[in-house]
């Protein structure tokens, strides 16, 4: 009974999580340029929509929300230029996604978006960490 149980364990262990296919990607995407496109048009309730349940329970309403993203994320809120990069599987129903970012002074960001695919199929943003691309003065 040990050695089945040992085999099924490792059998399970063993296969490979299902890959996000393309279409998926584009979605996760899609819900960050909804969520940017939301922000420059100071449009709190839109871009609210599009973040993950556990981010609007830190930030209860949208006004709060776009507060903080104001306060915190300003090269998102007012950019130049915002160009996908690569984007990894994090999870069965999770995706990274790095975005460049050009700030509305000219400074290249980087920024790692993390989404997670929803029960009823949509994405929403769970995180954005923002950082200065390398070689960008402080």
């Amino acid at each position: 009974m040990r050695a089945v149980l040992a085999f099924l364990v490792l059998a399970l262990w063993a296969v490979p999580a299902r890959a996000l296919d393309e279409p998926a990607r584009e979605a996760a995407r899609a819900a960050i340029t909804r969520q940017v496109e939301a922000l420059g048009r100071d449009d709190a309730a839109s871009a609210y929509a599009v973040a993950a349940p556990s981010i609007q329970a830190l930030f209860p309403t949208p006004d709060v929300f776009i507060g903080m993203v104001r306060s915190n994320y300003a090269a998102i809120y007012r950019h130049r230029s915002f160009v996908f990069g690569e984007g990894r599987e994090t999870a069965e129903n999770g995706l990274a996604q790095d975005v460049a970012i050009q700030d509305s002074y000219g400074v290249d960001w980087t920024a790692a978006y993390s989404l997670e695919r929803q029960a009823d199929g949509t994405w929403r943003i769970t995180g954005c960490r923002l950082t200065k691309s390398p070689g960008t003065p402080l």
